[in-house]
């Protein structure tokens, strides 16, 4: 019932900076965390940025000491998208990146329900 689609992995260099988006569609009555996990090969997955949607205007974000200054999340509500702006990228950023969200859609309303996008691979090197 809904669907979480990533755009904007790549290949970076060191340094270099790239953006991802995820967009949520399907039958949403609300978004409530939006954010960014990460899993590097042979590591377990791990939460690289959050965003809590607050009121309409603003919205609370929490992020990975290992990526705080470098990363910056953000989200637009009317789109149901996050966005991961990745700054000053190092070497050891380079994983599959996942979009999550806490999705109310209209068969689970109030209640929220978790889902995941099919992750973009992200990898940082010269």
């Amino acid at each position: 019932q809904v669907q979480l689609v990533e755009s904007g992995g790549g290949l970076a260099q060191p340094g270099g900076s790239l953006r991802l988006s995820c967009a949520a569609s399907g039958s949403i009555v609300s978004v409530r965390t939006m954010g960014w996990y990460r899993q590097a090969p042979g590591k377990e997955r791990e939460s690289v940025a959050l965003i809590i949607r607050g009121d309409a205007t603003n919205s609370a974000a929490d992020y990975a000491d290992s990526v705080k200054g470098r990363f910056t999340i953000s989200r637009d509500n009317a789109k149901n998208t996050v966005y991961l702006q990745m700054n000053s990228l190092k070497a050891e950023d380079t994983a599959v990146y996942y979009c999550y969200a806490e999705v109310a859609h209209r068969g689970s309303w109030p209640t929220t329900e978790n889902y995941w996008g099919q992750g973009t691979l992200v990898t940082v090197s010269s």
